[in-house]
């Protein structure tokens, strides 16, 4: 006689804790999509830069460079490309930038009106950055090398959805939030004066002019009524009943 077949064991499932730490992730993930796959965008070409030599990076950097020479022969390539590069910056300082601005816009937003944001500033500041650049060549206060500069990264686009999102905060802490912001990219541009500098305030500007993109978009955010908050009065109500 034949022994009778064995009983197929059972799979496990995973743990309750995991699946729900899975399922939260992949929800957080999903509302704002575009910040995410940006984030993963900048971290292979980061870890493409670090494979480099320091020479070929660094002309490789700028063939992509949103520099006088690139924006005069080919614009909408530039354009593009530089913002995915981070000029052989860390990443991991980005994934709480982007976690702390960039998420929360989309998410407010939607990722459409979020992308228009993110190019006004990006274009928009390049473009008034580098014009401020090139009359500083033709006035002579800055070398003729200086259409060659390396310009990269993406942070004139962070810091325009920085200032949008005032408009996400309620009254009366965006103001002290606004003030922030300007004071922030004011001063860097007082004592740098550089040409970046132009063009992170300008970002700035730019992002409170995006006002129009708000319309219709509800939930204004108040500050005491965040998790972080509650979280912390919880705590200290908790040390005070000890």
């Amino acid at each position: 006689m034949n022994a009778p077949p064995a009983p197929a064991r059972p799979v496990p499932e995973p743990p309750h804790h995991l699946v729900r730490a899975l399922v939260a992730t992949w929800t957080y993930l999903r509302r704002a999509p575009g910040t995410h796959l940006w984030l993963l965008a900048l971290f292979v070409t980061t870890v493409a830069i670090h494979h480099m030599s320091p020479d070929f990076e660094e002309d490789f950097l700028r063939q992509r460079s949103t520099n006088l020479h690139q924006l005069a022969t080919d614009p909408v390539r530039v354009l593009i490309a530089s913002a995915f590069w981070l000029d052989g910056s860390s990443w991991v300082p980005y994934v709480f930038l982007y976690t702390v601005f960039h998420a929360p816009a989309e998410r407010w937003l939607g990722t459409w009106r979020w992308l228009v944001a993110v190019a006004v500033c990006h274009v928009g500041a390049t473009y008034i950055s580098e014009g401020v650049l090139y009359v500083a060549i033709h006035q002579g206060r800055a070398p003729a090398s200086a259409v060659n500069t390396l310009d990269v990264g993406v942070s004139y686009a962070l810091a325009g959805i920085q200032a949008l999102l005032f408009y996400r905060i309620a009254d009366p802490w965006r103001w002290f939030y606004l003030a922030a912001v300007l004071l922030w990219y004011g001063s860097a541009l007082v004592h740098g004066r550089t040409f970046t500098d132009v063009g992170h305030l300008t970002a700035a500007l730019l992002g409170l002019a995006c006002y129009p993109l708000t319309f219709g978009r509800d939930g204004v955010w108040q500050p005491t009524r965040s998790r972080a908050v509650t979280w912390l009065r919880g705590l200290r109500h908790r040390s005070a009943d000890h």
